[in-house]
């Protein structure tokens, strides 16, 4: 009997797509030769890749129609940018068609990215969001799986969407984790996460850990017949919940953690596998107790004092007003996750979100649809080694399916953000509006890390990449670099961002009265994003790759 074994990792991410479709099925979109390539990187000394990194591949899988995306973890790191992010989400929105008009459409996306592609930064970040978004909704039709074989692995934002997916198959090798060892040690410290410790790190976010904590669903050998062999099965066991709706499972586990000190791997299954009753944890009252951040304040000058839910001793605020639901992330002190304590998003953060949006969501099921009001100031994800371990990513990834779930349910969302939106953060709190309002002020950012860890990353000083963001503005970090790229609906100009008069606070309160009531006129995907004078102009590539893709498709 023959005992080899065929490599998926070896294989680069075109041979990887042939060898999971059916033999001489194999077809691809936005290949090389259509010359498609990012139109950002060569003013940044770049060479730019034929491809930008990602192979969109048609086919059929056993007999079906199914479209293979794998990502190239050998082109800048498997970053995403906007040619290859608009590949991805143009290759799924097309799938999602294809369902809806009865034909049934399965998608695959094999994963080798550290994330979003710093030199393309909002671009990136943009993109993800609409990948997000169209897993969401193509998984309503067919199972949309994750393959993670190795070498790289799964890392930021793109973490975010496989933490979305019906299913992920992994290797011992595949990793999956939102901040790569390396940011969290420049963010938090090597006491935190010591980068080199490349076997710790294994068996912290490594494949085994993954299966053990119920963030991967099958972990399979480095082996194409049984990747395939996995998929067979996954295809005949039907839909299934994703994770990320699984609210109350995953606070059940953080709500029955202690950390007086780190928790280890090991302990980590005991904790998950004894961890079958609900906790409530939600003794004290988060407005009191939070810090009165940029945000904090804009919730309680928008809730008019409404009562915040008396649930929550974690940093996320929560009340209704005038028949609208206001959530805001928000500095908390007493955090029992300490990297969350300064009002970035960690893991009970986004589970919450996800809890009351899908409270508004069961509440509506058979109503009007509420409108949910994000209210965005968030300095960045938690950086930290207990996030790693109990997967932030899986944290964000539930509070996107929330948002994301209610927008296409017909929920108005509205994000207004009013300080920093960065990252992860973002992505969870924020992105997955139907529209978007910001405040003209020069302490609303948005952007992918701090400055320090991109400059790391890119091996760049600061002072270079402040040059480069003057070349690029989606590296920029300002929100009017950020209105050029079509995305922000509106950035409110004349009102004081820390202290609003009564007359400011009211032209808010209009604003997001007028913008919900254009949403409900509206569709409820992204499609207006790419309609906007601003997307137009600087949104080219992304416009023209999902052209190129419908006229392949």
């Amino acid at each position: 009997m023959n005992t080899l074994k065929d490599s998926l990792v070896e294989r680069y991410a075109r041979d990887r797509v042939k060898a999971l479709l059916d033999e001489g099925s194999f077809r691809e979109l936005i290949g090389p030769y259509d010359g498609v390539e990012s139109p950002h990187l060569a003013d940044q000394q770049i060479v730019p890749q034929s491809d930008d990194g990602v192979v969109v591949g048609k086919g059929t899988l056993e007999g079906v129609p199914t479209v293979i995306i794998a990502i190239e973890g050998n082109f800048q790191g498997g970053g995403i940018g906007e040619v290859s992010g608009a590949k991805i989400a143009g290759a799924l929105e097309l799938a999602i068609e294809d369902n809806k008009k009865g034909k049934k459409t399965r998608a695959v996306i094999v994963f080798d990215t550290g994330g979003v592609r710093l030199q393309e930064a909002n671009y990136g970040l943009i993109a993800i969001s609409e990948i997000g978004s169209a897993i969401v909704e193509l998984r309503q039709y067919a199972p949309v799986i994750g393959i993670v074989p190795g070498k790289i692995g799964s890392f930021g934002g793109m973490s975010i969407n496989a933490g979305l997916l019906s299913a992920i198959i992994a290797t011992k090798e595949g990793r999956i984790g939102l901040n790569g060892p390396e940011v969290v040690e420049l963010e938090a410290g090597i006491e935190e996460i010591d980068s080199q410790d490349r076997q710790s790190i294994w068996g912290m976010i490594g494949g085994e850990q993954r299966l053990a904590m119920g963030l991967v669903d099958h972990l399979v050998d480095d082996d194409v017949d049984q990747i395939k062999n996995c998929l067979h099965q996954i295809y005949k066991d039907g839909l299934s919940q994703p994770r990320s709706s699984q609210v109350e499972r995953y606070l059940s586990l953080l709500n029955s953690i202690s950390l007086e000190e780190k928790v280890s791997p090991l302990k980590a299954r005991e904790l998950w596998s004894e961890s079958d009753e609900v906790h409530s944890g939600f003794e004290n009252d988060a407005s009191s107790q939070s810090e009165q951040t940029r945000g904090a304040k804009w919730f309680n000058l928008l809730t008019k004092g409404a009562e915040s839910y008396k649930r929550d001793a974690e940093s996320v605020l929560c009340a209704d007003q005038d028949g609208i639901r206001y959530l805001c992330v928000t500095a908390h002190p007493e955090a029992s996750f300490y990297r969350a304590r300064n009002g970035e998003l960690g893991l009970k953060e986004g589970w919450m979100l996800a809890k009351y949006i899908r409270e508004v969501i069961e509440a509506d099921r058979n109503g009007e649809k509420r409108p949910i009001v994000a209210i965005v100031d968030v300095p960045s994800q938690a950086y930290g080694y207990h996030e790693e371990l109990f997967g932030i990513h899986q944290a964000c990834a539930a509070s996107v399916d929330a948002y994301a779930t209610a927008r296409q349910k017909g929920h108005p969302i509205i994000s207004l953000v009013v300080g920093k939106a960065i990252s992860g953060a973002f992505l969870a709190h924020g992105l997955q509006a139907n529209r978007i309002l910001a405040l003209d002020d020069e302490g609303v950012n948005i952007h992918v890390m701090s400055k320090q860890s991109a400059a790391k990353i890119t091996r760049r000083t600061i002072p270079e990449l402040e040059e480069a963001t003057s070349k690029v503005p989606a590296m920029a970090y300002d929100i009017g670099s950020f209105a050029t790229l079509g995305t922000l609906d509106e950035l409110i100009k004349d009102v004081q961002a820390d202290q609003p008069t009564n007359d400011q606070v009211k032209r808010i309160e209009e604003k997001i009265s007028s913008t919900i009531d254009l949403v409900r006129m509206s569709q409820h995907d992204f499609s207006h994003r790419l309609k906007s004078d601003m997307a137009v102009e600087n949104r080219v590539a992304s416009i023209k790759v999902r052209k190129l893709l419908k006229e392949q498709w």
